[in-house]
């Protein structure tokens, strides 16, 4: 890589937890960013250690948290209805970053055999409070394969992006789907909110895609099928980079511009978030 410094799309920060700066530097190979530096592995734990870290609570404390919460229930049956359109009728499903297991309770009570993984324990504890097999890693699931495999907003939380891709391929049957949901750096509310984008989420988000990266990322044993906007994220999104930006937990300025991205995304296709559908060759 060349110099670090001429590398740098931007400068942000972790507004979660540390204050700490981080930079993201592009990838020109790929078209995407990745996060500098990032932690080690085992001091990535700290990062999430935050009451305000939504995806790993059932809180509905606070204005963006209660949104959250409320749309995720519309958003679930969603998310289930696109799996089916997949696979057609249920199957085995595994989870990959099952949180409080919401995802995977629903898929349960619709006939689903479902597996999750986890590793946060606090999110662990509650999904497994609601009867749902739950693992710490992938790797505890190695020699089994599934029908679908999903990932919602995980992928760009993992370290060493080419193994891991590898890994989740395996976990694949042939002719199964693989579900992958990330957020799109190229999209309207983040060229608005820049550096305060809450999407860039670091360090916890290690890498920020682009549909040319995710169209190369897995092997050529994976088509890519079916690419659908997430049309909510970039009103949850936006909430959260002006709340970072301007310390105001509530901003119409903000769902503005969350309907700016959506209407900008009809004529770029570019939006807040993706969700990318692949099919393995049998």
């Amino acid at each position: 890589m060349k110099n670090k410094k001429t590398n740098i799309k931007l400068t942000t920060k972790d507004f979660l937890v540390t204050g700490t700066s981080f930079d993201l530097l592009i990838d020109p190979k790929r078209d995407m960013l990745v996060t500098s530096p990032q932690p080690e592995a085992g001091d990535l734990a700290r990062y999430y250690e935050s009451d305000s870290y939504i995806s790993h609570t059932d809180s509905k404390d606070g204005f963006i948290a209660y949104l959250y919460q409320n749309v995720k229930k519309y958003s679930l049956a969603l998310k289930l209805r696109l799996i089916l359109t997949l696979k057609g009728s249920p199957g085995l499903l595994l989870d990959i970053g099952a949180g409080t297991g919401d995802f995977l309770k629903l898929s349960k009570d619709n006939g689903w055999d479902v597996i999750g993984v986890e590793p946060n324990e606090g999110a662990s504890k509650l999904a497994k409070q609601k009867g749902l097999e739950i693992h710490e890693t992938i790797d505890a699931l190695s020699g089994q394969t599934f029908d679908v495999v999903t990932l919602w907003h995980v992928l760009e939380h993992m370290p060493d992006l080419e193994a891991i891709t590898q890994k989740i391929e395996a976990l694949i049957k042939p002719g199964g789907a693989l579900i992958v949901a990330v957020p799109n750096f190229k999209s309207y509310d983040a060229n608005y909110y820049k550096n305060y984008w809450a999407a860039y989420d670091t360090p916890r988000h290690l890498w920020h895609f682009s549909k040319i990266t995710m169209r190369t990322l897995f092997s050529s044993s994976m088509t890519l099928v079916k690419i659908k906007p997430m049309i909510f994220d970039s009103f949850y999104v936006s909430l959260l980079s002006e709340k970072y930006k301007t310390g105001n937990p509530f901003s119409i300025k903000a769902l503005l511009i969350g309907l700016c991205s959506n209407i900008s995304g009809l004529n770029t296709k570019e939006y807040s978030s993706h969700i990318y559908c692949y099919k393995k060759n049998t």
